[in-house]
């Protein structure tokens, strides 16, 4: 392992895939719909076609987000025919605080991170996700926010624990659709 010193970093946000909607259950159990399903996968694959391999994955607790990661989990490592390239398994936390998180909670969650993780996958809703992101970047991220099943790249500048708003820079973006 590296001592985080010189080794680049990369933050991935994703915005949970489409959801149910629901009046009976609790906001927090809100399934995937189908379509998010297949969107979260090809998330998933298109971390592995630009070898984005999450070393730590930091997800809220709410059962949408934590479906999102399993579909894109599985979009990562692929399945007959596609093949997708596999990596050692990510560090996961589930994370109660990442769902209605303020961006600066958000930020507290990444800057948490070990220093020799050098991919983070931070997995969370809007408007959180979406102003995080433009803390990260204000002059590169959408002024419309992230939408369902939506991944910005950041590269940090520094340090996890450092991390400070303008401190990494968009470098991709790209909206998944199954």
């Amino acid at each position: 392992m590296t001592d985080g010193r010189n080794q680049e970093r990369t933050l991935v946000l994703l915005r949970h895939a489409k959801a149910e909607q629901s009046e009976e259950a609790p906001d927090t159990e809100r399934p995937l719909s189908a379509r998010g399903q297949a969107d979260a996968a090809a998330a998933g694959a298109w971390l592995a076609r630009h070898t984005l391999l999450p070393d730590v994955v930091l997800c809220s607790t709410a059962r949408r987000t934590r479906q999102t990661w399993h579909g894109v989990a599985l979009g990562i490592t692929g399945s007959p025919p596609e093949g997708g390239p596999t990596g050692s398994s990510p560090v996961v936390r589930y994370e109660p605080a990442a769902y209605e998180a303020r961006p600066e909670g958000l930020l507290e969650l990444v800057r948490a991170v070990t220093p020799e993780a050098g991919t983070v996958l931070l997995v969370a809703h809007n408007p959180g996700i979406s102003l995080l992101s433009a803390l990260l970047d204000p002059e590169r991220a959408d002024p419309e926010g992230l939408r369902t099943t939506d991944l910005v790249v950041h590269r940090p500048t520094t340090p996890w624990a450092a991390l400070a708003p303008g401190g990494a820079p968009i470098t991709a973006r790209h909206t998944a659709r199954g």
